[in-house]
């Protein structure tokens, strides 16, 4: 239809064309559901917020804002579709000519079999050749003909969408984007030979993949449900912390383990406040995606799972509920920017001291222990980055009983100087009074090292002998400080490493971590600072028994 506007002809079909396609072309999501009958019979499931979350954060990646992106989320969710059909397609859409954006941008994805991922290949480029397609934006690329096939096809404007799988050969091959999808097969979760060779594909041949890997010019995404603490997920968690946005959607909502994302840095906001995701859900057990997945189909496929493939497909944790020795719920979230003031600070090391891939990791966890008095100590108050803080008002605990809080932790394949140095700074950022060091052979060699470089500093380095004593004893030791609700952690990534670890153990890949926690709270308990409740109750009553009569004057007044 024609109409005429001042001295011109308008063609209104086209206009509206051209305001539905900005609309798409600003929207994954909107463009996954216009997009969704050229490439599926079957009706676009609406309603939830899980798929846009995603949508969201695959625009963070387009614009740059994100290098690397895991996603955790149930199986069935559409999330090949989104991102291994959808998103090429909107991204070679877009009119930016950009290292993430236009057509000119190569997708290299990746999958633990050939013939799915080969699925959304032909479904990716079914889309593109599409009439829907060609008339909103045909006129931006074409696909060549030479390499027009189910595993690699490309645009005149140099765009690729190669497909590998897991422990293909990728020398030659590259992209802007890696993309990997469901890069374990939840049927071989459990061998450990599998597991070691996809991890070594992983850090091996696809890693290092991308076209450019300065910030803001290449992106890796994984996007997986997980099916143990050694799959990807779990190897990118571990390795990466920090470096990794992680969107996690468990099928169940889970009050204590809150997630958070930025999906626009400080750096790119007006007023310098980044831009962050939170999952939207506050009750407990609130589903991910009611009206696709109700209560009634997510109790049949939790019954038929089982609590192990439960806690890992659908809850995006690889164990079952509450964990082993230590419970997740046992741990009590710090929400607040400034930590109360500390009246002591451990902290505690677990050494193996060695850059090879396949030993343990060195760990360490710091632990501040306060009271009631919000004014001890003030200049002991810091915030979770180890910078001073105001103390909060209010922070005493109100049953007078002390209580610890983890304040950091990490680990690391360190050379001896290199953990010497980050353990230093650690203590001395954080104020620490007393480092612990396990008295082993490692140990012994970092406590000389530390007493001779660091001797003047005011922390004073201490080894401990754990005795007879095994892992697991030792943690069930101090498990009774995590019932009673005495141990605290803010709600950071890394604090969720240390629970996750702690909960797995003993059936988890690592323990390095455990070990530092369960010495730290020995320790603790040992010097009198970590006195339970019913130990208290006991000195008062004993107290009481024992006050006797009141003392009288010697002589009569």
């Amino acid at each position: 239809m024609i109409i005429k506007y001042g001295d011109s002809n308008v063609d209104i079909d086209e206009a509206l064309l051209e305001i539905e396609r900005c609309e798409l072309e600003a929207s994954l999501y909107d463009f996954t559901v216009a997009a969704w009958p050229h490439i599926d019979s079957a009706e676009f499931a609406t309603g939830g917020y899980a798929l846009q979350a995603v949508c969201e954060h695959l625009e963070a990646c387009a614009d740059g804002y994100i290098n690397n992106l895991l996603i955790n989320i149930p199986p069935r969710f559409s999330k090949s579709t989104v991102c291994g059909v959808m998103f090429p397609a909107w991204v070679w859409a877009q009119q930016a000519n950009t290292s993430l954006s236009g057509p000119g941008v190569q997708f290299l994805h990746a999958g633990y079999a050939m013939a799915l991922s080969l699925q959304d290949s032909v479904k990716c480029r079914t889309l593109i050749q599409s009439d829907w397609y060609q008339r909103r934006w045909g006129g931006r690329f074409k696909l060549t003909g030479d390499t027009n096939t189910k595993q690699r096809f490309q645009n005149d404007k140099n765009g690729i969408r190669n497909t590998v799988s897991v422990g293909g050969a990728t020398t030659g091959l590259g992209g802007s984007y890696l993309i990997g999808d469901d890069l374990n097969n939840s049927a071989e979760a459990n061998s450990e030979a599998i597991i070691k060779s996809t991890i070594e594909w992983w850090d091996m041949a696809w890693y290092n993949r991308l076209n450019n890997s300065k910030p803001g010019f290449g992106c890796r995404i994984v996007i997986a449900q997980r099916l143990s603490e050694q799959d990807i997920s779990g190897h990118v968690l571990e390795r990466g912390v920090g470096d990794w946005q992680h969107l996690c959607l468990p099928m169940r909502y889970e009050p204590d383990r809150s997630f958070h994302t930025t999906l626009v840095p400080a750096w790119a906001t007006d007023d310098g406040i980044p831009i962050q995701w939170k999952d939207p859900r506050e009750t407990p057990g609130e589903l991910l995606w009611p009206e696709r997945f109700d209560e009634e189909q997510v109790r049949l496929l939790e019954k038929t799972l089982g609590p192990w493939a439960t806690a890992g497909q659908l809850q995006q944790r690889p164990e079952p509920a509450g964990g082993g020795v230590i419970k997740r719920e046992w741990w009590n979230l710090w929400p607040d920017e400034a930590f109360p003031p500390f009246d002591f600070i451990i902290a505690s090391l677990d050494t193996a001291y060695t850059t090879k891939q396949e030993n343990d990791f060195s760990a360490l966890t710091v632990w501040g222990v306060w009271y009631g008095s919000t004014d001890t100590r003030a200049t002991r108050t810091v915030n979770r980055y180890g910078a001073n803080a105001e103390a909060l008002s209010g922070t005493g605990t109100i049953d007078g009983l002390p209580k610890v809080m983890l304040m950091t932790a990490w680990q690391e394949r360190l050379e001896l100087h290199d953990l010497v140095e980050k353990v230093a700074k650690t203590c001395r950022t954080l104020k620490v009074d007393k480092l612990l060091i396990e008295n082993k052979a490692s140990g012994i060699s970092v406590s000389q090292e530390m007493r001779r470089m660091y001797g003047h500093e005011d922390f004073a380095v201490q080894l401990v002998d754990p005795k007879a004593q095994d892992k697991l004893a030792r943690l069930y030791s101090v498990q009774a400080l995590f019932s009673e609700g005495m141990v605290y952690a803010p709600d950071l990534a890394w604090a969720d490493m240390v629970i996750t670890q702690v909960g797995q153990f003993p059936k988890g890949r690592h323990d390095d971590i455990v070990d530092t926690v369960s010495m730290a709270l020995r320790h603790l308990r040992d010097l009198g600072l970590l006195v339970r409740s019913p130990e208290r109750i006991a000195e008062l009553n004993a107290a009481n028994r024992h006050q006797g009569k009141p003392p009288q004057p010697l002589y009569p007044v």
